[in-house]
């Protein structure tokens, strides 16, 4: 019998990526082999990486794939166009959180902006994040639904709009662009 997801929990992951682009190389071994292999493989983070925003979403939208749509006319048929998948667009994923603290002095946790500030100085190379988006039942014991993307780089932060007026919480907003989205089976 099928069961539709009405009530539901979420969890987001984001994890160092340690999956090279098309068009990178992996570096060599640092064990001293010198085989020339990587010392981590894909999807096992070396030790000392850091995890950056683990858990404390409120909100995970973007997660959508678009193809483009070819249109092929052919000459002398004017009744009817011959349609070809093209490329998939990919969505940003955008990721709502509400402010917390971090440390124990009570200040703002700044891993995220600290992300997009080293992106945007230059100088090294960009930390990119690998993310699971897993959705669990009303009881948040099953998970029911695991997406994971590959590759993020952050595109946007928003921080909160302060208005002592509502008393409203202050949220966090940020946009992240990757290179890969896909839906997995759950076991």
């Amino acid at each position: 019998m099928t069961e539709l997801v009405q009530t539901f929990r979420f969890h987001v992951r984001l994890t160092r990526s340690v999956v090279p682009s098309r068009t990178t190389v992996l570096p060599p071994a640092l064990d001293g082999s010198g085989a020339g292999t990587p010392a981590v493989g894909p999807g096992t983070p070396p030790s000392g990486l850091d995890r950056l925003g683990d858990g404390g979403f409120q909100e995970c939208s973007g997660l959508g794939l678009e193809a483009d749509l070819r249109e092929l006319s052919q000459g002398g048929d004017n009744d009817h166009v011959v349609r070809r998948a093209g490329r998939v667009k990919l969505q940003p994923l955008i990721l709502k959180r509400g402010m917390f603290t971090a440390t124990e002095g009570g200040s703002a946790d700044t891993s995220l902006w600290e992300w997009l500030q080293n992106m945007t100085a230059g100088g090294r190379a960009v930390s990119r994040y690998d993310g699971d988006v897993d959705v669990y039942d009303a009881s948040a014991r099953r998970i029911v639904a695991h997406w994971k993307f590959v590759r993020g780089l952050p595109l946007k932060i928003s921080g909160p709009t302060l208005n002592a007026r509502t008393g409203e919480i202050a949220v966090e907003e940020l946009h992240i662009a990757h290179e890969g989205l896909r839906l997995e089976r759950v076991p």
